[in-house]
């Protein structure tokens, strides 16, 4: 177990000076001060952010964190990223390669406070916390804000949806989209961040136009089981809570594991076989390393089980392979689609 934070008094002079600190060559600014200043007010899972001026020091503790900054431009405020899973996209690479690797692993609070940072922003709630970089309090107490991805926050980013004619839920997308325009805001490059939006709503009009013909076919939606890893013989699909549930939806296919109210559950064999899906997604994640990420690996252990090699999705090879990378929330989401709506097309679930 690792300690939270403490960071150093010249690091906390340094990040509060930071914060209030506005950069020449910036995007457009969300409200102007009198004497110059940029001020920025965002709330990002249930914690109000303010900032006189855009970050210099960003930290991101993972690479979803990582290229949606990339993807904005902003590899020169960075101070550094960490928790890389597979290798950086190469429109990416040459960006990258300008922004100080902390850490291949989930960062420690030692590393984090080493980088002197002044914002730092990560995909789950589950990297603030004491035994990694610190709560999110404790850091806020040392004058540290953190942006949390609107995705792992649902409840707070969707207040007053649920009973009773309250508002609709937001898609996963839809939160999505709402970190690219708060990051832009805190940046103060919006221009970009609308122009990310607008071409990632159209790649999910796209997919939408595909289930649209699915529908046109008639019959039910055809199911799917989306395994993301194996370890040891324990298999992690997407539960109801996670992205490709609604990427199911959004191609006019049935996540089969959409009754279970998790991100990635663990399930057994037996159970996937039970719910005896049409088609498999297999998420490859063989640069990370790890025994059980890659596709193959993956396709090997449901062969060899003889429960799972009884299925007709099996004996028929109804598999379709799309980076685990995708699988995730991040700015690379969307580019799952038309591999799915692909591999649906070649297996005939839409012509």
């Amino acid at each position: 177990m690792r300690h939270p934070a403490r960071f150093g008094i010249a690091a906390l002079t340094l990040a509060l000076t930071a914060v209030g600190c506005t950069s020449s060559g910036s995007g457009p600014t969300s409200h102007d001060k009198a004497g110059g200043g940029r001020e920025t007010t965002v709330t990002s899972c249930g914690r109000k952010l303010s900032f006189d001026g855009p970050p210099e020091r960003t930290v991101a503790l993972d690479q979803s964190s990582t290229e949606v900054l990339l993807e904005l431009g902003l590899e020169d405020r960075m101070a550094g990223t960490s928790n890389l899973k597979t290798k950086i996209a190469p429109e990416y690479r040459t960006a990258y390669d300008k922004v100080d690797v902390l850490s291949p692993k989930i960062l420690t609070s030692e590393q984090l406070r080493a980088a002197t940072p002044d914002f730092t922003i990560g995909g789950f709630t589950d990297y603030f916390t004491k035994d990694r970089v610190g709560t999110r309090e404790e850091l806020a107490d040392l004058g540290l804000p953190s942006f949390v991805s609107a995705v792992d926050c649902p409840k707070q980013n969707n207040a007053g949806s649920g009973d009773g004619g309250g508002k609709k839920a937001k898609s996963p997308f839809e939160l999505l989209f709402q970190d690219y325009a708060d990051l832009g805001r805190i940046f103060g490059t919006e221009k970009r961040a609308a122009k990310l939006v607008k071409d990632q709503r159209a790649t999910l009009a796209a997919a939408a136009r595909t289930a649209d013909r699915a529908k046109d076919e008639g019959g039910d939606a055809p199911t799917v089981v989306w395994l993301y890893s194996v370890y040891g013989d324990t298999p992690y699909v997407a539960g109801r809570s996670a992205i490709p549930s609604e990427m199911s939806r959004t191609v006019g296919a049935k996540n089969a594991f959409d009754d279970i109210d998790e991100d990635w559950p663990t399930v057994t064999w037996e159970q996937i076989a039970e719910r005896d899906p049409d088609f498999l997604v297999i998420g490859d994640l063989s640069e990370r390393g790890k025994p059980g990420d890659s596709a193959a690996d993956k396709l090997k252990a449901i062969r060899a089980n003889p429960v799972m090699s009884k299925l007709t999705a099996v004996e028929k090879k109804r598999f379709i392979e799309i980076p685990g990378t995708e699988m995730d929330p991040s700015v690379r989401t969307v580019d799952a689609l038309p591999r799915l709506t692909s591999g649906m097309k070649d297996l005939g679930y839409v012509r």
